[in-house]
């Protein structure tokens, strides 16, 4: 696992990187592990904050996840999983199953990813291409960003001039800050409205009280999954984002590091599917690899996976401290509700941005149709119950369009207009 040291170990040149078998010296590699700590941090944290899961277990679970992915890629694929953002609306929709219920999901989910990495490993990248082309994939994460958005409006309309004063804030850091502050924007945004809250009074009654009690040191808050077929069904259409998100870091770390580790795409959908699988048998947030951790990269230009077992080892250790994770469940709904109305937008934009960069042609109408239906079903969230499984919005909008696509197409091809192009 050992690193060469990069030059002296002290600075990176002008147009010199540091590659991710090398590192500076320990302190400097540690001060950027620490930038990592920083970036992940906010995401990570606000998804068991909207879905109600233990921050302190998500936080174990996602260095512990990280650890596990640096491992399987041999230490050659720099990424940090954090919470995925993908998990929010589908465990927000399980809810009235229970956490335990919920969590069931999240390892199904997982399980299915690590059955992927083994395909991907096996035939490669092409068959992710052949099951789910652009048009399917940004389709199913653009309904996923947009069921929630009912949530996000009764949380504003909860408390508005408290969910206005955070939303102003993390559009005014987004637009008018650059480098970290501007990445950072929606934590300064709820911190922000977290203080506004506590001077206008509107903080939950002994919410103050429950941060003061809580101790400083203690055990994560564990939890063991159930399986109800429904909350799984909602859930498991997250996997076409966690592989979507997958492939696309893959990408993106072999283009800033000028090295083709594309043999390395299912090691890391097989990693991301076990510290999924790890969180969701146990209480943690689903995870994925995170562009937070891209853009310190791309500023510092040290892509040394050294940096990454910092960031996780801190991880860690910050999961063992109680008081932490009781400061953030006193973050009132209004505060939430600003915050998701800027994340479910951007989730849902994600979708529209993966058609854009694949070049979509919506004057076909096989891809304009199979679209428009499943964006309605998912932000309508039209359910469907057969016996006892329930198939909610995501679940419908998603199984929907990865069924009926292949077949519009074939028939369009075949026997339409197609045939005749």
């Amino acid at each position: 696992m050992g690193w060469s040291i990069h030059g002296d170990g002290r600075r990176v040149q002008p147009g010199a990187v540091v590659a991710p078998d090398e590192r500076l010296s320990w302190p400097r590699t540690i001060g950027i592990g620490m930038q990592h700590v920083v970036a992940m941090f906010g995401a990570t944290l606000l998804v068991p904050t909207l879905t109600g899961f233990p921050v302190n277990t998500t936080l174990l679970f996602s260095g512990l996840g990280t650890i596990i992915f640096l491992l399987l890629t041999r230490n050659k694929l720099p990424s940090y999983l954090g919470s995925s953002f993908a998990f929010i609306a589908p465990l927000t929709a399980s809810q009235q199953y229970g956490i335990g219920a919920q969590l069931g999901g999240v390892l199904v989910t997982g399980l299915a990813l690590i059955a992927v990495g083994f395909v991907v490993q096996l035939a490669g990248k092409r068959v992710i291409d052949a099951v789910m082309p652009p048009v399917v994939t940004g389709a199913i994460v653009a309904l996923i960003g947009f069921n929630l958005a009912p949530t996000a409006v009764s949380n504003v309309q909860t408390q508005p001039g408290v969910a206005g004063v955070t939303l102003a804030t993390i559009v005014l850091v987004t637009i008018a800050t650059r480098g970290m502050a501007s990445r950072l924007s929606i934590l300064i945004g709820v911190v922000v409205g977290w203080v506004f809250a506590a001077l206008t009074g509107g903080l939950a009654d002994g919410a103050l009280e429950t941060i003061g009690n809580a101790p400083w040191i203690g055990l994560p808050q564990f939890h063991t999954s159930e399986f109800h077929l429904s909350a799984i069904l909602v859930t498991l259409p997250v996997l076409v984002v966690l592989i979507a998100e997958n492939v696309g870091h893959v990408k993106a770390v072999s283009e800033m590091t000028q090295r083709d580790l594309d043999h390395l795409q299912g090691r890391a959908l097989i990693g991301d599917g076990i510290a999924t699988t790890l969180a969701g048998g146990f209480g943690g947030s689903g995870t994925t690899t995170y562009a937070e951790n891209i853009g310190v990269m791309a500023a510092t230009k040290v892509y040394s996976t050294a940096a990454y077992w910092v960031a996780s080892i801190f991880a860690i250790v910050l999961a063992f401290i109680p008081k932490f994770g009781a400061i953030i469940f006193t973050i009132p709904a209004g505060v939430l509700g600003g915050a998701c109305l800027v994340l479910y937008g951007l989730i849902g934009m994600l979708g529209v941005r993966i058609w854009q960069d694949n070049r979509v042609d919506f004057t076909d109408p096989v891809n304009l149709t199979a679209a428009a239906v499943a964006l309605i079903v998912g932000i309508g969230n039209l359910t469907l119950t057969v016996g006892a499984v329930t198939l909610e919005g995501i679940a419908l909008g998603s199984v929907g369009i990865i069924v009926i696509y292949p077949f519009m197409r074939w028939v369009y091809d075949t026997i339409g207009e197609g045939q005749f192009r």
